[in-house]
């Protein structure tokens, strides 16, 4: 279960460092990625495994999405539809903190 749920987290931060090439759309991304990080450290906390992370992350698209509507920018290029890229970043990044991460 943790590495299968770490390979889609490591997808999920190729795809959004992909999103690179328009730097408006990726700076909105990346804001979104951090508003998930803010939501992952007040549910999660500081001190964590990488099977609570997992555990979390099956239902991460539902809270997640409801975050990253309330923080959409004024004309946003991204939305909704990014909420599986946004989630699968920051969990990578968040996971880099886990007590029991190996790169």
């Amino acid at each position: 279960m943790i590495d299968s749920a770490r390979q889609q987290w490591e997808d999920g931060r190729r795809r959004l460092e992909a999103e690179a090439v328009e730097p408006v759309r990726y700076g909105q991304l990346q804001a979104l990625v951090d508003v998930v990080l803010a939501e992952l450290r007040r549910l999660i906390g500081q001190r964590f495994a990488l099977r609570e992370l997992a555990a979390q992350h099956a239902t991460a698209e539902d809270w997640a999405r409801d975050a990253i509507e309330d923080a959409l920018p004024p004309e946003p290029r991204v939305g909704v539809r990014d909420v599986p890229l946004v989630v699968d970043a920051a969990f990578y990044l968040y996971a880099r903190g886990a007590t029991d991460y190996e790169p």
